[in-house]
């Protein structure tokens, strides 16, 4: 049987990772042509320093697992900041960070 939620019944829980990580809080809905396109989240404050300072991400809906209880969200769609272990001090300043 198919379970339909509002979207106002999801805004507001939270979300976490689909290995049981804290990640955040579902704060707004994305819509386009009047389909679910993704879900704004707004970061725990851990997790927001580690991703370069922001306050939180857009997930888009196909890396939703779950929406229950609590909201859960692929692992591998999570934007995380590679740093290079070798790189030098006298490295260009202006490389870009990269966001996988």
């Amino acid at each position: 049987m198919l379970r339909i939620k509002k979207i106002s019944d999801v805004l507001g829980k939270h979300a976490y990772t689909s290995d049981g990580d804290y990640f955040g809080q579902v704060e707004e809905v994305n819509l386009v042509d009047n389909k679910i396109d993704g879900w704004k989240i707004r970061l725990n404050s851990g997790l927001a320093s580690s991703i370069g300072g922001a306050k939180g991400v857009i997930i888009p809906h196909q890396f939703v697992k779950a929406i229950g209880d609590v909201f859960v969200i692929t692992k591998a769609s999570l934007p995380t900041v590679e740093t290079e272990a070798s790189e030098s001090p006298a490295s260009n300043a202006g490389d870009a960070v990269n966001l996988a």
